[in-house]
């Protein structure tokens, strides 16, 4: 059932995809319902570059005919990804799959970012799972010292043996707190100014629409709704 929501939440998503758009892929699974979408829109004559978030995102849109750009001049018209939790005021978790750094850099491009995910990715609050913070390998361990001494805990992700590494060449901490984050927007500044720390997951005041699929169909929520960001 899962895949079918997913996929119904990006069929939605483009219907917001119009000629000579330059698009963001987002990674993981229901953005890659997108990108396939976008695909067939190519195949059937519209012309609409992308600007893919993940070297796996590059290798399907590639596969399926979309146009790639990897240098911006102006900003991008639409930016279409997952999440892996999203909180009333749609500020977002997003980083298990990896492709967190990135899908940070297209969505702040993005005149408007879409968020697709099925309903089992809403949450009260966000950190009911890992927040993923990536982080340069070299003194990596360091890096980790100065994030425990927020309260948090942490695994790298992989192990120590054989760690994940990112399209970045870089290493990923999944953090984990004693409960939810209260201030999404606070701890995600005092991620930032942790030495070491490249990106973290908390996507705070980004998104302007979640497209939520659940057995009723898929809905839309945020500021294409509301009228304004939510507060």
């Amino acid at each position: 059932m899962t895949d079918e929501l997913k996929r119904a939440a990006a069929e939605k998503a483009l219907e917001l995809v119009q000629d000579g758009m330059l698009l963001g892929l987002g990674s993981g699974s229901t953005s890659r319902y997108f990108t396939e979408g976008v695909g067939r829109l190519v195949s059937e004559g519209m012309k609409v570059r992308g600007v893919p978030t993940s070297r796996a995102t590059a290798e399907l849109a590639a596969q399926m005919g979309i146009p790639i750009v990897t240098e911006l001049v102006g900003p991008i018209d639409l930016a279409v990804d997952g999440a892996d939790e999203v909180d009333p005021s749609l500020n977002l978790i997003k980083g298990r799959g990896g492709a967190l750094f990135r899908e940070k850099l297209v969505a702040a491009a993005a005149k408007r970012f879409v968020v697709v995910v099925d309903e089992s990715k809403l949450v009260k609050r966000l950190g009911v799972g890992v927040l993923p913070v990536e982080v340069l390998p070299f003194l990596w361990r360091t890096t980790a010292e100065r994030l425990t001494a927020l309260g948090v805990s942490l695994v790298i992700r992989g192990g120590e043996e054989t760690p994940y590494i990112t399209d970045n060449g870089n290493v990923i901490l999944d953090v984990s707190g004693e409960g939810e984050i209260n201030d999404p927007a606070e701890f995600a500044v005092e991620l930032k100014k942790i030495i070491g720390v490249v990106e973290h997951g908390l996507f705070v005041d980004m998104t302007d629409t979640v497209i939520v699929a659940g057995p009723e169909g898929p809905k839309a929520m945020g500021r294409a709704s509301a009228g304004g960001r939510p507060s």
